[in-house]
């Protein structure tokens, strides 16, 4: 393949061309209830080709059958030539690699049946219907790909990789009367079949929190000392922090570039942020990006000052930084834009039992249900949390929404704990019409020493 691909580049007239071929196989099985919902899988292959002439734009063509690779060059190119820009496209200079890839298979999905992944998740999921009468609906699927992925340029760069990807999620729906509740179990691991043996125990607990959760009070609304676990808190920095750290959208956007301004104290010095392409065994870690950059640890904030942001090699070249490997596209549909990889709050020192000993009355919110986020304004709503009374974690509570200003909530965290986990979780990102993209967020425990917590009104006196 790569071969072909080189003979393809020496066709091209253009200044600069990169193509992407990939091939996948996937599968998928879905339970709803008792009864299997569907049952799928797919090959699929293509590739993306892009081209780019001096004082001209992107040309881009993409193709589904190697008997049009010539063609698409040739496509590319002249659309670069038809494309006349104000301020040219300049990239950030790469040494181009050349690198043989093939990640941890651990069970290579493609040698299990379909049969067998439906026992797998028809028993995950019975874990769930097993645990009440509560429980009144569940919804468990797993999906598996492995992809083979080759990316060549007229640099000089040569790479192939082979990517493997399982995930398994499940959802538990407990009622009782006019009262809904639910748990959500999601795994995402880039590895193989035998990595998602043995997770019983999570599909059964996210059930049980399901029908604790109907005897469970709403939160009261107000502001607490609020210390986040290591799920919610990877969440919040990915989605509230993250996407403010992609260099095209501070680029392209004067308020953001405002507000990202190198130097700028986000943080006391406890805080630590950054994006790690390069951490071995998870979603978000890829050798090499889309634009064949080496991935790597890339620092965000430093000892809570600003000090980089995620890019690709155009937006480096257009902001005089270096690129860091972020270039991501979600398949070869689509071409790369600057997307995180494994974002994470870094380590701290002392326990979980440090961060909540000197609270009186507090929340203690835990994993996440989802979110959103404009600018620099963002509101999370907690799987669940408990109240935080002397110093000891108490009740069980529902409804917990985390709500505020990012820069005044990170500026608030305290206390950061040494018990730093990556969430392994399934699911992906979305952004620019491409979702889900496989990503991570990590982080320890972490305290904020006053955050808005909605859910239930206190009434007046």
């Amino acid at each position: 393949m790569i071969d072909r691909l080189t003979a393809a580049l020496q066709g091209s007239r253009a200044d600069f061309t990169e193509i992407r071929v990939e091939q996948s196989w996937s599968s998928a099985v879905t339970m709803r209830g008792r009864r299997l919902e569907s049952a799928t899988a797919s090959e699929d292959q293509g590739g993306f080709v892009r081209a780019l002439n001096r004082g001209a734009g992107w040309g881009t063509a993409s193709f589904t059958s190697l008997d049009q690779l010539e063609a698409m060059v040739a496509r590319a190119d002249e659309l670069s030539r038809a494309v006349r820009l104000d301020r040219p496209i300049r990239l950030a200079d790469v040494l181009p690699q050349q690198a043989e890839g093939v990640s941890d298979l651990d069970g290579d999905v493609r040698g299990v049946s379909l049969a067998e992944k439906k026992r797998l998740i028809d028993a995950y999921n019975g874990e769930m219907l097993a645990v009440s009468d509560r429980i009144v609906d569940t919804l468990a699927t797993y999906r598996d790909e492995v992809s083979e992925y080759w990316y060549a340029n007229s640099e000089g760069a040569r790479l192939h990789e082979v990517r493997p990807e399982v995930t398994l999620s499940g959802t538990a729906i407990a009622r009782r009367d006019g009262t809904i509740e639910k748990g959500l179990e999601s795994i995402g691991l880039r590895r193989g079949w035998n990595s998602v043996q043995g997770k019983a125990a999570g599909f059964r607990a996210v059930a049980e929190r399901a029908v604790r959760l109907l005897d469970a009070p709403t939160v009261r609304g107000a502001t607490y000392p609020v210390v986040l676990d290591p799920e919610l808190a990877g969440v919040f920095i990915h989605e509230a922090f993250g996407h403010l750290s992609e260099a095209d959208f501070v680029y392209e956007n004067p308020q953001a570039r405002e507000m990202m301004t190198l130097g700028r104290r986000f943080g006391k010095p406890v805080l630590n942020v950054g994006d790690n392409g390069a951490a071995p065994g998870l979603r978000g870690t890829l050798p090499f990006d889309d634009e064949g950059t080496p991935t790597q640890d890339t620092a965000l904030i430093r000892e809570g000052i600003l000090v980089g942001r995620l890019h690709s090699r155009e937006t480096a070249a257009a902001m005089s930084e270096r690129p860091t490997g972020n270039a991501r596209a979600i398949s070869f549909r689509h071409p790369p834009i600057v997307r995180m990889t494994n974002t994470y709050i870094g380590n701290g020192r002392g326990t979980f039992a440090d961060l909540i000993r000197d609270i009186k009355l507090g929340v203690y919110a835990c994993g996440a249900f989802g979110g959103q986020t404009m600018l620099e304004n963002f509101s999370f709503t907690a799987a669940y949390g408990h109240m935080i009374r002397d110093g000891q974690v108490t009740e069980l509570v529902k409804d917990v929404v985390l709500a505020g200003n990012l820069f005044q909530t990170l500026d608030r965290i305290d206390h950061i704990a040494g018990d730093f986990r990556w969430n392994q979780m399934g699911g992906g990102c979305g952004k620019g019409g491409q979702y889900p993209l496989p990503v991570t967020e990590g982080a320890p425990h972490l305290r904020i020493e006053a955050a808005l917590i909605g859910g239930d009104v206190p009434p007046s006196a």
